[in-house]
Formats: C-alpha cells, sequence, structure tokens
C-alpha cells in the first residue's frame, strides 16, 4: 500500500502534516532530515514525499538523489538554482484543501509512471504496459503467457468481450521465437461469410467474379509468425472443416486455386462465446474445438479485477498524452466509484470513459460529481444520489467547512481558506439532530420561498438564491418541487 513521507525536523509542522493527511485517508510516516536518505531508498511504496524546505541546500540534494521519487516542498522557497522534473510542486502556508489534494494526485501519478515495470510483474517477465494489475486473475494470465509463448501450442483465449484478449494474443507473440515474424490478427465475426475464406486462404486471378488479380490471404501474410482469429466461434460450420484440415496437415490453397501452399504459422483463437455449449448445439465442431484448445487462457472481467482499476486508469491518462490529449486525474474518491462499478463493456468500457471525461474536462481533476451517474457510487458501493458537479456546490463548502474547523491548530493555519461563515445563529437541541435532514428540509423551504418571491420563475429564482439555473432544477428534480396552482377563490 502506498504511503506519504514527511522530512522535517520541524515536530509541529510534522504533527499537523500528519493530523491533515491521516484526516483525508493517506498512510504517512515521518522521519528527520538524517534519516531521510535511508527512508526513501528503504522503501518503493512512497506516493510523495513532503520535505520540509527550510534548509533549501539539504533539500535540494535530497530530490537530486532519488530522481524517481515525487517530492513536494513545504513551507519555503527553494533556491531555484536547479530544475528537478521529480518536484511537483510547493506548498505555503495557509495550506489549502484543493491545493494539497492536486499535488498528492499528481505525486500519485508521476510514482506510478516512474515505478519499474517489474513491481508491477510477477517473475521476470516484462510484459505490455496494457496487462497491469495485481490482482490474482491478471497475475494468473501472466503466468500461463509466460508458460505457453516459448512452445508452439495452438492457444484459445476465452473471456467477455472488452477483457483485452487480442492484447494476450500480442503478448503471446512478443514472448515467443516467432517474435520477429508478423502478427495478423482477424476478426472471424466481422467477415462475411462468403469472404471468410478468400480473407484467410487468399485468392487466384478470376476466381470469382471481381476477383482481377491474385492475392495473398491471412495466412500467407502471417507465415513464420501468429495469426490470431479473433471470435472464432462466429466462423460458419463450412470454414470450421477447412480451417480443421489445416492445423492437421499444414497446408491450404488458394480460392480458385490449384496450388498447394504449405504454412508455418501458430494459431492463437479468442471468443466470448461458450463453445462447449455450441458444440452440443451443433453450431461448432468438436474436433475443432479439441485442436485449438490445447492451451486455455481465460481473461477475468474487470469486475473481478477492481482493484486494478487505478493502475489502468494511469495506463490510460499516459496513453492520451502519448496521443498529445488532454489528460485528465481521479481523486481517490473518483476511483473507489469506479471499482463499485459493474462494467459490463471491461476494459473497452472504462477506456472510452476516461476519453470521453478528457473532452469533456480537459487537464482537470475528476471528482465523483464528474462522473456519469451510472459511475456514481457511495464508500459502501450503493448508487450516489449525485446529480452532477454543479449540484453537489452546496456540500463541496459544508465539507470544506467541516475540514477548517477541525484543522484550525493553535499557531497554524487552517487547510482551506475560506471567508469566515456569517449571519447564522443556530442552537443545537440537547438531544441532538440530524444534519442532513435539518440542511435537507432548509434548502427546500429557501427554495420554495425563493419560487413563491418571484412567482416560479426558475432563472430569477436561482440568482436570488445565488446558483446556476441548471442546479436549482436539478435540485427541483432531486426533491420532486413542483408548482402546485391553486383553485379559484383560495
Amino acid at each position: 500500500m502506498s504511503e506519504i513521507l514527511i522530512v522535517s525536523d520541524n515536530q509541529t509542522r510534522v504533527q499537523n502534516l500528519t493530523i491533515i493527511l491521516n484526516f483525508l485517508g493517506e498512510n504517512c510516516k515521518s522521519c528527520a532530515y538524517s534519516e531521510c536518505v535511508e527512508a526513501i531508498s528503504a522503501s518503493s511504496s512512497l506516493a510523495a514525499i513532503l520535505i520540509d524546505g527550510e534548509i533549501p541546500e539539504v533539500a535540494e540534494d535530497v530530490i537530486e538523489k532519488f530522481p524517481d521519487s515525487p517530492f513536494i516542498n513545504i513551507g519555503f522557497q527553494l533556491s531555484g538554482d536547479r530544475e528537478f522534473k521529480n518536484l511537483i510542486g510547493s506548498l505555503y502556508e495557509p495550506i489549502t484543501y484543493p491545493s494539497l489534494n492536486d499535488l498528492l494526485q499528481r505525486s500519485s501519478e508521476y510514482h506510478t509512471a516512474n515505478r519499474p515495470l517489474s513491481s508491477l510483474v510477477t517473475g521476470k517477465t516484462k510484459l505490455f504496459r496494457s496487462l497491469v494489475g495485481n490482482s490474482r486473475g491478471i497475475t494468473e494470465v501472466r503466468e500461463l503467457i509466460e508458460q505457453v509463448a516459448p512452445v508452439e501450442a495452438n492457444v484459445l483465449i476465452l473471456g467477455e468481450s472488452g477483457t483485452g484478449k487480442e492484447v494476450v494474443a500480442r503478448n503471446i507473440h512478443y514472448m515467443s521465437n516467432r517474435q520477429k515474424g508478423p502478427f495478423v490478427p482477424v476478426n472471424c465475426g466481422a467477415i462475411p461469410g462468403d469472404l471468410l475464406e478468400s480473407e484467410l486462404f487468399g485468392h487466384e486471378k478470376g476466381a470469382f467474379t471481381g476477383a482481377i488479380s491474385a492475392r495473398k490471404g491471412r495466412f500467407e501474410l502471417a507465415e513464420n509468425g501468429t495469426l490470431f482469429l479473433d471470435e472464432i466461434g462466429d466462423m460458419p460450420l463450412q470454414m470450421q472443416v477447412k480451417l480443421l484440415r489445416v492445423l492437421q496437415e499444414r497446408i491450404f490453397e488458394r480460392v480458385g486455386g490449384a496450388k498447394t501452399l504449405k504454412c508455418d504459422v501458430r494459431i492463437i483463437a479468442a471468443t466470448h462465446r461458450n463453445l462447449e455449449d455450441m458444440i452440443v448445439e451443433g453450431t461448432f465442431r468438436e474436433d475443432l474445438y479439441y485442436r485449438l484448445n490445447v492451451f486455455p487462457i481465460e481473461t477475468p472481467a474487470l469486475r473481478e479485477r477492481a482493484q486494478d482499476i487505478p493502475l489502468l486508469l494511469q495506463e490510460l491518462v499516459t496513453r492520451l498524452e502519448n496521443n498529445k490529449q488532454s489528460p485528465v486525474r481521479f481523486t481517490q474518491s473518483a476511483m473507489t466509484s469506479l471499482m463499485h462499478h459493474g462494467w459490463p463493456g471491461n476494459v473497452r468500457e472504462l477506456s472510452n470513459l476516461v476519453e470521453r471525461l478528457s473532452i469533456l474536462h480537459p487537464s482537470k481533476v475528476i471528482d465523483v460529481p464528474h462522473l456519469p451517474h451510472k459511475y456514481q457510487f457511495d464508500e459502501t458501493g450503493n448508487q450516489s444520489e449525485i446529480i452532477d458537479a454543479s449540484s453537489t456546490s452546496d456540500s463541496d463548502q459544508q465539507e470544506r467547512d467541516a475540514i477548517n474547523a477541525m484543522f484550525k491548530f493553535e499557531g497554524a493555519s487552517p487547510i482551506v481558506s475560506e471567508p469566515e461563515f456569517q449571519g447564522v445563529d443556530a442552537n443545537l437541541p440537547s438531544d441532538g439532530v440530524n444534519l442532513k435532514e435539518y440542511l435537507s428540509d432548509l434548502e427546500i423551504n429557501l427554495i420554495h420561498q425563493a419560487l413563491e418571491q418571484q412567482d416560479w420563475v426558475v432563472a430569477r429564482a436561482a440568482d436570488q438564491l445565488g446558483m446556476r439555473r441548471t442546479t436549482l432544477v436539478e435540485k427541483m428534480r432531486k426533491y420532486e418541487i413542483v408548482r402546485v396552482e391553486k383553485a379559484d377563490g383560495q
């Protein structure tokens, strides 16, 4: 589990920062300057190092010594004579919640991006970053890839759509003795049955109408390499017979040709279907199934390895950056919310969501309210009542007020600097109060008053309440506030 290290000889500053970070749900530890080199060297799980800049020269030497670790300068201006790519930023008093949260998030991203690849996988195998994850399911997939890649056995990859079956196939190819040969993918479900034979085996000139020249098929193009047959369960029965002959005899003919061609190709097939059920139904050949199913690998659904979502998000964000698109960052709450989603579309659905968020909120920090509603869950996994970011501005303000109240240390500045709350003098009943219900009732009452005073013109009522019109509309929908027409004479 990642930790945050506080490096300082000032015990008051260490104590205050420890309280703040613990309140925010972070694991942290501290050490003095004299112990920091040993402490940093001994840990590979430091997501951020908050270093007290009271002694600038010493702080800069430590930052320079550990280029793969993210540092945040606390409290003092460094000399500026040296530039460090791993110095994420500086925090000055009064420390604010948004700035602290932003720097911690950026530090976590730097830590993940610069972590050795060997820490993401088991054994000595170094796989594509697309297979990141520490869950049991993805770890077993890596182990199976490592075992089967060096041999020539046919492989059948099973799993739901969007789980990364082609990624597994490419890893097998690039770790095999055929890595210098071509990797040729074919989606059997995307090619009409009457064209699939020509696509796989090629055709001679004049073999059919439109065949104006000879053409090589995928088997020839994959010579000395790997042929990946995706969605093999969608292949027509007549083609299954011809494929079986190629697997058995390693020979084939082009469509319209009489010359027998030999092939030296490794076959990797994949499907999201249950082939055993298809055999019973008579839609898939049993002999072909056993030819393909020499070494099965099952890719886990994303819902079965939700703990890998933070690492997958980092990989997807890195892809956006490499493609010169505006990256986004995710708060811990947003990642926790995404981990509760069912992900019927698996990793492909997650990838589409990240790209959508990068378009809607370029270069922003994504929190739960920024997510589409179906991805919003609370900490217990229940569907959140949050509608959008604008509708939660009031609750966000209440959270900031609570943080300020908790972290007003003697002699220290509050973590969030906001204007003092004025104009309210409420007495707490001796038997207590349900604050959430109380605030909801108060909000409903004020919205009703504003709407009545403005003759139910929503735009004017929103101005009177100091909020956006869309926010007021969402609150009216949330609380089911509608205008009730009065009967004549009442």
